[in-house]
C-alpha cells in the first residue's frame, strides 16, 4: 500500500485529505507542521509528501530541501494558493514532482497523486535510458550548441517531469513547436497524445466548438457530436500555438477550463473532466497586448507558470553551421543524393545573414539549394536563394553574377523536373505548389523562350 504524508497547518484541509486518501486505497497520515513532518520522516518511510507551501515556521519548499538531503528519492506535491504560483515553480526547479493550486477538488488532487504512482514504476527504467542518451538523442529535432540552446535543453529537463503549464515566447520560425514536442516526449505523458492547434487559423465563431467540442444539432451543420481538441488531448499534452490570437471573448472560457480541469461541449450542460498538460506559444509582445486589453492578464498568469524565451537565430550565429549541416543531411537523404558539402565562402556568407525568418527560413533555403544543386557535390552561393531581391554569388563580374528571384525560381522548377524525370505531379509536391500552377509557370517560360542553361 502506498504511503502518503500530508503536511498542512490548516486542520480542516489535512484531516479531509487524510480521511479521503485512507478511504481510497492509500495509507495516509497528517501533521500540522514541517517540524513534525521531519520527525516522522526520520522514523518512517513514505512514498509521497503532500505539503502546503505557506506554513508558519518552515515552509513547504524548505521542508522539501531539508528532507531531500537525506532522502533524495522521496517525492513532494506542493499545495499553493493562486498568488504564490511563482514560488511553486521554484519548487519544481528544486525537485518537486508537481504542484496544485487552491481551491482544488479531492478528485483533482487524487488524479495528481495517482499519476505519480502510475509512472513511479517506470522511473528507474527511464533513468537508465536517459543516462545512456545524449542531449542530441533526447532532443533529436532540436539542434544547437549555443549557450542559449543549452539553456533551453536544461529548461526542458526541468519542466518535462511536471505538469506545469509552459509559455514559449519567440519570433516566428525559432522552433517553438519543436520545444513543445521535446517537452511532451521527454515527459511521463509521452505515450499520450500530443495535440496542437494554431489559434490564428480558427474562425472566431468556431473557437468554442473547436476547443471544447459540440453536440449533434447544437447549431446549423452540427450533424454529429464532435470531440474538441481538449478531449482529443486527454491524458497528453495540448499545444495552443499562437495563443495571443484567441479572441478576447473566448479567453474567459479558456481560463475557466484551465482552472477547473473540465470542459462543456457546445449545446450541452454536462461537464467532462479532462487531464491535459498545456503548452502555449506566441510570437507577439504579450505584455503589450495585456496593456492594450487584448489579452487577459489572469489567463497569462495561469499559462506563464514556466516561461521559455527562444532567441532569434541572428543572436546565436554559432548555431548556423550546426543547423546547416543538419538540414543538408536531412534533405540529402530525402532527395537521395550521395554527398553534399558547403563551400567556406558560402558558409561565411550564410553566417553573416540576419535570418529574419529564423530557423524556418534557413531550412527552406537549404532544401532549395539541395534541389537546385542536382548532382553537384559542393553547395555554393549560387545554389542558395536568400529572401531578398538579388543575391551576389562567386565571381569577379558583379553584374553578370546577380540572379533575380524570378530567375532562381525558374531554375529551381526546371531542376526539380529534371530530378523527377519530368514527373509534374511529383515535382509540384516537392515545390509545394499545385500541378496547375506548375503548368502555368512552364507555359509562361515557353512563351518567354528563356529556359536557363538549356534545360528542357
Amino acid at each position: 500500500m502506498k504511503r502518503l504524508l500530508v503536511v498542512d497547518d490548516d486542520y480542516s484541509i489535512r484531516s479531509i485529505l487524510q480521511e479521503y486518501f485512507n478511504k481510497n486505497g492509500y495509507e495516509a497520515k497528517s501533521v500540522e507542521s514541517a517540524k513534525s513532518a521531519i520527525e516522522i520522516l526520520k522514523a518512517e518511510k513514505y512514498d509521497l509528501v503532500i505539503t502546503d507551501l505557506m506554513m508558519t515556521g518552515m515552509n513547504g519548499i524548505e521542508l522539501m530541501e531539508f528532507v531531500k538531503k537525506s532522502d533524495p528519492d522521496i517525492a513532494f506535491l506542493i499545495i499553493t494558493a493562486y498568488g504564490t504560483i511563482k514560488t511553486a515553480v521554484e519548487a519544481l526547479h528544486k525537485g518537486a514532482f508537481d504542484f496544485i493550486t487552491k481551491p482544488f477538488s479531492l478528485s483533482h488532487i487524487e488524479s495528481r497523486v495517482k499519476r505519480f504512482f502510475d509512472y513511479e514504476n517506470l522511473r528507474e527504467e527511464n533513468k537508465i535510458l536517459k543516462s545512456k542518451l545524449s542531449y542530441n538523442d533526447r532532443f533529436n529535432k532540436l539542434v544547437g550548441k549555443s549557450k542559449s540552446m543549452q539553456h533551453i535543453f536544461h529548461q526542458i529537463d526541468i519542466v518535462a517531469g511536471s505538469d506545469a503549464p509552459v509559455f514559449i515566447l519567440g519570433e516566428s520560425g525559432t522552433g517553438k513547436e519543436l520545444i513543445a514536442e521535446a517537452i511532451h516526449y521527454n515527459s511521463e505523458r509521452a505515450k499520450g497524445p500530443f495535440v496542437k492547434v494554431n489559434c490564428s487559423a480558427i474562425p472566431e465563431t468556431l473557437f468554442a466548438s473547436t476547443l471544447f467540442g459540440h453536440e449533434k444539432g447544437s447549431f446549423t451543420n452540427a450533424i454529429k457530436t464532435y470531440k474538441g481538441f481538449f478531449e482529443e488531448a486527454d491524458g497528453g499534452t495540448f499545444l495552443l500555438d499562437e495563443i495571443s490570437e484567441i479572441p478576447i471573448s473566448m479567453q474567459a472560457k479558456l481560463l475557466r477550463v484551465l482552472q477547473e480541469g473540465k470542459i462543456t461541449r457546445v449545446g450541452s450542460v454536462k461537464e467532462i473532466p479532462i487531464d491535459v498538460r498545456i503548452i502555449a506559444t506566441t510570437n507577439r509582445n504579450i505584455k503589450k497586448l495585456i496593456k492594450e486589453q487584448k489579452f487577459r492578464s489572469d489567463l497569462f498568469f495561469r499559462l506563464n507558470v514556466f516561461p521559455i524565451k527562444v532567441a532569434p537565430l541572428k543572436s546565436k550565429r554559432e548555431d548556423i553551421p550546426v543547423l546547416l549541416n543538419h538540414f543538408i543531411e536531412k534533405f540529402r537523404k530525402e532527395y537521395q543524393y550521395e554527398n553534399k558539402i558547403v563551400s567556406k565562402e558560402t558558409l561565411d556568407f550564410l553566417i553573416r545573414q540576419d535570418w529574419v525568418g529564423n530557423i524556418r527560413q534557413l531550412e527552406n533555403i537549404v532544401e532549395r539549394a539541395i534541389l537546385y544543386s542536382g548532382k553537384e557535390e559542393t553547395l555554393t552561393l549560387e545554389h542558395f536563394c536568400i529572401e531578398q531581391d538579388q543575391v551576389q554569388v562567386e565571381g569577379n563580374d558583379f553584374e553578370e553574377k546577380l540572379i533575380s528571384i524570378a530567375e532562381m525560381e525558374k531554375r529551381l522548377i526546371y531542376n526539380t523536373l529534371k530530378s523527377t524525370k519530368n514527373n509534374r505531379t511529383q515535382a509540384a509536391n516537392i515545390l509545394d505548389i499545385s500541378v496547375r500552377t506548375l503548368r502555368n509557370k512552364l507555359h509562361q517560360y515557353e512563351k518567354e523562350n528563356t529556359q536557363p542553361n538549356g534545360n528542357t
